[in-house]
């Protein structure tokens, strides 16, 4: 295993996420495929950040990293490192070449803990179907397809890194663990995205060239928390969240709400709510955002967008996603008296989806 870990080690590297606006940070690992700082990853890895930084495991150097694109659907980024050169590429395999019962070694900064460490298996089966639960960010779960199945003991902290062959060749990206209760009498059960696959995504993004799954650079940002879903009822919207709220219900603490936040650490549902019949709710809006610029607060409602009618969140975020940061739209709200506004917005970059 050692010899395994000697070849492929030094093209890894340990990357931590800022996820300012919800409060958290993250951690995963990530494959340096082009020797200028272009390093493959899990989507999920950098999902909702808002800072991103990767050290190479080899020097021990942490360069700043910007998200190039991603694609949600199969939980695949490419990331670059700024200012790197000269750097390392992981070792590349064939994964259509790989076959049940093959040795493998998963390497990954394992729980977050800023060392790489291996985990030994064997493939246990290939082209399998998945459904993954991410333990943050907005994506609860994925379904994953054409998945390599290994015992060995992936756990999360080892996303975005290298499943090796015998040889030291990376046949896969470590994408999903799934832990074993105690008491059962099983293995552990791992999941990794094949190389060809994952590369393939890569190959797309850094060509620059978009589509109905890949995300090219960073998403339109306004600076506003909304609910999720397609009622387009503001009324319907907040009861819903209400009913799922740490906070207290409708109000928060005692209705008191903040005119802008940092992060959704304390976000609450609006007490008050703008008399629309129909439209995206405003949870809260993000400080020094383009919305708390234009004027927005919680509890308006966000009834168009460049003169298109908007009712639930899901349509909101669909038009918005058409556009690009930099762009220019005009957003049409009602605030909590009634009163509606067509506000002129310049999109900034968010963080990625």
């Amino acid at each position: 295993m050692q010899a395994v870990i000697n070849k492929v080690e030094p093209g890894m590297v340990i990357i931590n996420s800022t996820i300012q606006y919800q409060s958290e940070a993250g951690a995963g690992t990530g494959m340096v495929i082009n020797s200028d700082g272009l390093v493959l990853t899990n989507n999920h890895v950098i999902e909702d950040s808002t800072k991103l930084t990767a050290t190479v495991v080899a020097t021990g150097k942490t360069y700043p990293a910007t998200v190039l694109g991603y694609d949600t659907t199969g939980d695949v980024a490419l990331i670059k490192l700024r200012g790197a050169a000269g750097l390392t590429t992981v070792p590349v395999g064939n994964s259509s070449d790989i076959k049940a019962g093959a040795p493998v070694v998963a390497l990954g900064n394992a729980n977050g803990q800023g060392t790489i460490l291996p985990a030994a298996g064997t493939i246990t089966g290939v082209n399998k179907t998945i459904t993954a639960s991410d333990q943050g960010g907005t994506i609860t779960s994925e379904t994953l397809h054409g998945m390599l199945e290994t015992n060995a003991d992936i756990v999360p902290g080892d996303s975005g890194g290298p499943l090796s062959d015998a040889a030291g060749q990376v046949v896969g990206m470590d994408t999903a663990g799934q832990s074993v209760s105690f008491g059962q009498q099983a293995s552990p059960t791992g999941f990794a995205i094949p190389i060809n696959t994952a590369l393939a995504v890569a190959s797309q993004i850094a060509a620059g060239h978009a589509s109905a799954t890949i995300s090219i650079g960073y998403p339109p940002f306004i600076g506003i928390y909304v609910a999720q879903g397609s009622n387009s009822n503001p009324q319907a919207q907040a009861q819903q969240q209400a009913a799922g709220n740490p906070f207290g219900g409708l109000g928060g603490f005692g209705g008191n709400q903040p005119s802008c936040y940092t992060s959704n650490a304390n976000l609450q549902v609006p007490s008050q709510i703008a008399p629309a019949s129909s439209g995206t709710l405003i949870d809260g809006v993000i400080c020094a955002s383009p919305a708390a610029a234009a004027g927005m607060t919680g509890g308006a409602v966000i009834t168009a967008v460049n003169g298109k009618a908007v009712g639930a969140p899901d349509r909101l975020q669909s038009i918005l996603a058409a556009f690009r940061p930099g762009d220019t739209v005009t957003i049409t709200w009602v605030n909590l008296n009634g009163q509606t506004t067509t506000s002129t917005l310049h999109l900034v970059a968010g963080p990625p989806l």
